[in-house]
């Protein structure tokens, strides 16, 4: 039987906590009841979604009426910007945001154009950071909503989300941020941030693929984007998925445990990884914020290597599971928005693999993956140069 190859794609999706998914089977053998039905299996279904919703709002600092379970992320982004752009009143117009979010965002903001609204794009400096200042500055009585990430997911930069929400509420314009890479990797606490609206994906912090939340501060309210029965306290339409929603509420409360002491441990891990890589093969460019918690994911590396393309890294090391910072398109490749937008060199912007440890990732592990990636980067540019 062929070895199962390391995984380093946490930021992509993590595998399921056995502990999440051993909170999952009462659900499947006892939960059948619609949480809607007043019988006492629905009651029962009704208590379990309920119990989850406490778990999830104590991860993030919420209250549990303001939690709002939705397919994922991308639902929970959806309906956090198009809801707040909804309600907004007709001479607000203008959605602002930056120029490194997830398509889950910019794609929205896309089709919001469709009915009269602009976007207006931040940009970031070389480590992929938005300056708070330039951001606020965009803000004015156009200003329908204002939507930030917490953490980029490819290069795992943290933005200055409190200093533009705040300002933001000052000027009477709703905020939303997309939290779904550092809910389970760093502290996330709707108060701490003061925006009005945090998305969240479930499968970024060890539960099931398919669940996710929007959370609200008390008193905001956003048009609904599912549309239908009175489920979710009349927000959003559709039989709640119980399985997932209990398998969420686990997930959220393991992460509540020992989050600081992973984040250390996480780290370490990472800073080895890139040294070891840094140390082995010249030519190559860590992208991102250089500096402490405080500024980056602990998780995640972003590293560029010249004289070589990512997916050919990538194909030469069947024994590392990671993502590439350039995608094929036909006859060629395109770098990400992301790297585009800090002003990455393409020579190191092809070449870029995103790496991102995670809850199961050892020491040997690492050290593995470092002599498979100096291998398999050495193997390309040998082969490039003939």
């Amino acid at each position: 039987m062929a070895t199962e190859p390391i995984y380093l794609d946490f930021n992509a999706t993590t595998p399921l906590d056995p502990r999440v998914a051993r909170a999952m089977q009462p659900v499947l053998e006892q939960f059948h009841g619609n949480p809607s039905s007043s019988h006492v299996f629905g009651q029962r279904a009704r208590q379990a979604v309920e119990a989850a919703r406490v778990q999830v709002a104590e991860l993030l600092g919420a209250q549990p009426e303001n939690i709002i379970f939705t397919s994922g992320g991308t639902e929970a982004n959806n309906h956090a910007i198009l809801g707040a752009a909804f309600s907004a009143p007709e001479s607000r117009r203008r959605i602002v945001t930056s120029r490194i979010e997830h398509p889950a965002v910019t794609e929205v903001c896309q089709f919001l154009e469709r009915f009269g609204f602009v976007t207006t794009y931040v940009d970031v400096d070389a480590h992929g950071t938005v300056d708070p200042d330039t951001m606020i500055s965009a803000l004015d009585k156009d200003t329908a909503l204002v939507t930030l990430m917490l953490a980029n997911n490819e290069v795992g930069t943290l933005q200055p989300v409190s200093e533009v929400a705040a300002a933001a509420r000052r000027l009477g314009i709703p905020s939303h941020s997309d939290c779904a890479q550092a809910v389970g990797k760093i502290p996330v606490k709707l108060d701490q941030l003061g925006v009005d609206l945090i998305s969240v994906a479930g499968h970024k912090l060890y539960a099931p693929q398919g669940i996710g939340v929007l959370v609200m501060r008390e008193g905001v309210s956003v048009t609904k984007l599912m549309h239908g029965a009175g489920h979710e306290n009349g927000r959003r339409a559709g039989t709640e998925n119980i399985l997932e929603i209990v398998a969420l509420g686990k997930a959220c409360a393991l992460a509540n445990h020992g989050l600081e002491k992973e984040m250390q441990r996480l780290a370490g891990l990472r800073d080895t990884l890139a040294a070891g890589l840094v140390a082995s093969l010249g030519r190559c460019q860590v992208h991102g914020h250089p500096g402490g918690p405080e500024h980056r994911l602990p998780n995640t590396l972003s590293i560029g290597f010249a004289d070589a393309a990512a997916q050919e890294i990538m194909a030469a090391m069947p024994e590392v599971a990671v993502s590439a910072g350039a995608a094929c398109h036909g006859d060629g490749a395109e770098m990400s928005h992301v790297l585009q937008a800090m002003g990455v060199a393409p020579e190191y912007g092809f070449g870029t693999l995103r790496i991102s440890l995670g809850r199961t990732t050892t020491a040997d592990q690492v050290n593995q993956a470092i002599a498979h990636i100096v291998r398999a980067v050495k193997q390309v540019r040998e082969k490039r140069t003939g």
